[in-house]
Formats: C-alpha cells, sequence, structure tokens
C-alpha cells in the first residue's frame, strides 16, 4: 500500500497526458493490478485440466495443446492492429471493450461442447491480445518516472492469478464439483470485475488521445526495420515459448513419473510463484542499469539448468528445479516486458514495439505447445521434447544478449 501511495505522489508531481485527479489515478493502478490478472489466469487454469478435458470431448494430445496455441494465434495475428485502435479510439475506451469481451470469452468457452471450447479460446485470446499490447504503453505514458515500479506490479499480478488458477483448477473441477466448464469460468467474475474498476478512466481518455495523436505526428518509425526490434521480438517469443510449453505440458510431464494430477498442478503454480519476487525486481533493476546484460546471462543459465534437471534427475529434486525454472521465467517476463520500454523514446514506440514483439513472438511461441505434443506422441517420452527446451533456451540467451544493448528502436 505504501509504494502504491508513493506512485502516486510522485506521478501527481509530473506533468499528466489527461486531466487525472488523484482519484483516477488510485483507479488505475487498481484497474492496471485487476486486469493484469485476467492476462494469465484463463490460460493457465487449462494446464492442470488438459487430460480431464482431452477424456471428455475425445481429442488427441496435439489437439489439446491447441487449447493453449489458439491465443497465441490470436496474439500472433491481432497485435500489429492494437495500437492504431487505442489511438483511434483511446487506450481506455479499447481496454474497456476488451475487458467486455474477454467476459463473454470465458462464459462461451465454458459451455459443453469441441467447437465452443475453441470459439470461446479464440475470443478471450482476442481480448487478452489487446491488454497484452495497450498496458506496456500506457504505464510508459502513465507512469515515465515509475515505469519500472509499475511493470513489476503488472508482472506479479499477471503470474500471482497465474499461479492461483493453475493450482484450483484441479480442485475446483473435482472436488468442488464443478467439472472443467466450471473450472475455466469462474474467471468471469475476476474479468467482470475489472470491468467496473475500469469505468472511471473513460472521464478523462478522450483528453489523453488528443495529446497522443498529436504527439504521434513527429514519431513516425517503422519498426520492422529495426534489428534491434527484432531482437526484442525474439526475446519476447522464446522466453513466450517457454512459458506457454511449461504451462501445457508440466503437468503431464510430471505425471508421467509418477506425480498425481492435483500434485502436478500445484507444481506449476509453484513454477509461476517462484517467479513473483522475480518479475518485480528484475524491471525495477533493469531500469537503473545502463544495459540488461547481466540480467540477460542470468535468465539464460536459469532455464538452462532447470530444463536439464527435470531431463536427467531424480523426482525428489523436481521441485527445487521447477522453482529454478520459474525464476528463470521471472527473470525472463519482466526483462520482456521493460524492453518495451527501455528500447523506445516515447508511449507510441512501446506501443508499437510490443504490438511487433508479440506479434511475431506470440507466432513463434504458438508453435511451441503444438510441437512439444506431437514430439510427445511421436516419441512416446519426453526427452526429446525437453532437448529442445534446452536449444531453446540457449537461443534465448544470444538474442537477449542483442536486445539488452543500451539503445533505442530509431537509433541508427
Amino acid at each position: 500500500m505504501r509504494s502504491a501511495e508513493q506512485l502516486i505522489k510522485k506521478q501527481s508531481a509530473i506533468p499528466q497526458t489527461g486531466a487525472r485527479t488523484q482519484a483516477t489515478v488510485w483507479f488505475m493502478i487498481l484497474g492496471i493490478i485487476f486486469i493484469s490478472a485476467n492476462l494469465r489466469a484463463p490460460l493457465t487454469s487449462v494446464g492442470p485440466l488438459v487430460s480431464i478435458i482431452r477424456e471428455n470431448v475425445h481429442i488427441s494430445n496435439a489437439l489439446a495443446g491447441l487449447i493453449t496455441t489458439v491465443p497465441l494465434l490470436a496474439f500472433a495475428s491481432l497485435s500489429p492492429f492494437i495500437p492504431k485502435l487505442g489511438r483511434r479510439y483511446g487506450v481506455e475506451r479499447i481496454i474497456l471493450i476488451s475487458l467486455i469481451v474477454l467476459t463473454m470469452g470465458i462464459a462461451v468457452r465454458s459451455l459443453s461442447g469441441v467447437v465452443t471450447l475453441y470459439v470461446g479460446t479464440a475470443i478471450l485470446g482476442f481480448a487478452i491480445t489487446i491488454c497484452n499490447v495497450l498496458l506496456p504503453s500506457l504505464i510508459k505514458r502513465e507512469f515515465p518516472k515509475q515505469m519500472g515500479a509499475m511493470t513489476g506490479i503488472y508482472s506479479v499480478s499477471m503470474n500471482l492469478c497465474g499461479a492461483i488458477a493453475s493450482g484450483i483448477s484441479v480442485p475446483l473441477a473435482v472436488g468442488a464439483g464443478l467439472n472443467w466448464q466450471g473450472a475455466l469460468g469462474v474467471w468471469g467474475i475476476l474479468s467482470f470485475i475489472s470491468i467496473l474498476l475500469w469505468v472511471p478512466q473513460l472521464k478523462v481518455s478522450s483528453k489523453s488521445s488528443a495529446v497522443d495523436s498529436t504527439a504521434v505526428k513527429n514519431q513516425q518509425i517503422n519498426i520492422w526495420r529495426s534489428p534491434l526490434a527484432w531482437q526484442v521480438t525474439l526475446f519476447m517469443g522464446i522466453q513466450s515459448t517457454i512459458f506457454y510449453v511449461l504451462v501445457a505440458w508440466l503437468p503431464e510431464i510430471l505425471k508421467s513419473q509418477g506425480i498425481s494430477s492435483s500434485q502436478s498442478g500445484w507444481f506449476l503454480s509453484i513454477l509461476i510463484i517462484a517467479s513473483l519476487p522475480f518479475a518485480f525486481i528484475v524491471p525495477v533493476v533493469a531500469g537503473r542499469m545502463r544495459n540488461q546484460r547481466l540480467l540477460v546471462i542470468i535468465t539464460t543459465i536459469l532455464f538452462l539448468s532447470g530444463t536439464l534437471g527435470l531431463l536427467y534427475s531424480s523426482t525428489h529434486l523436481f521441485s527445487f528445479w521447477v522453482i529454478i525454472l520459474g525464476v528463470g521465467g521471472g527473470f525472463a517476463f519482466g526483462l520482456s516486458m521493460m524492453f518495451f520500454g527501455l528500447r523506445t523514446q516515447s508511449a507510441h514506440q512501446a506501443a508499437e514495439l510490443s504490438g511487433m514483439a508479440q506479434s511475431i513472438g506470440y507466432l513463434l511461441a504458438a508453435i511451441g505447445p503444438v510441437l512439444i505434443g506431437y514430439l510427445h506422441d511421436a516419441t512416446h517420452g519426453w526427452s526429446v521434447p525437453l532437448l529442445i527446451m534446452v536449444c531453446a533456451s540457449a537461443l534465448l540467451g544470444m538474442v537477449g544478449l542483442g536486445a539488452a544493448r543500451n539503445k533505442f528502436v530509431d537509433s541508427v
């Protein structure tokens, strides 16, 4: 609470892009926290329920992996268009619409049947895409002096709720008797609360949009021609691939080693919880460093050691390696979110870089769960899929060293 109060005091001391009062800043911070909580819970709640869903609707492992991949395809195909929507209609207004669409998508996905499962997943994927792209630029615009702290708050809220979602999915579905439909549908309550908290932002969104539109005229660049932007994009894509593969298949990997369904779900929660302190700390630290190469090196070592640990160690040490992977995920996600602001000079550029990175990045990430599911079906084991993850971790370090340079995407 004290950190939030400090943010508001600092925020009141700098020029604002719109007529924001202290109350609307409070609601914005609270709104960002709740919106962030919606960005992973609808996805991480699926992993522990994959086997239940697969048996109920009679689909293969590859098709089950597609449940996680469909939102990633939405992220990839729609992200480049989101910054234009934000500039034309107002960032706050578009975010509100996305929350309404998200609630609808969660409801549709929770209906029985294969068709509604995938249609609802696609709808909520579209809604999450909007917030994924616009929230980093909103933070850069409204909290330019506290970007690291706000990015950390945004990251922690997202990962904490994601951890809770993965941990309680099986208990809700089996223990509480909600079945997989109810266990996935409860997250509509959270998105509805977020709608109510975000409504006050509409009062100043038109003024903010007018200021942004004027500023954008002098900030046009072709982000797609920037080598640095491509390095940030690849870093985003590879770290997302690793995360979504773990979300989709870590419970199944652990169950193949004799761990129960409910326990495997909590292992996924442990992974995400382990990332929380670092998802907050890393953005703050990264914002104070001249470059972030040391953080990239640490991230790579964590991912490599954690994946090799799952591949070669005994089950007694799995909890340790899961924690290591979680810490690596916290580093990687915090860095990828900060790169949008650190490598750009304006909120407009941050939105463009975010849109590009999440488009190409999530297109790469979308391949992950399906590929890993296919390789598991083809090899009847998890050794080859985990070796692929080792290669991905090494590649993450290579592109991350480029993305961590102290430059801007519009630099010559």
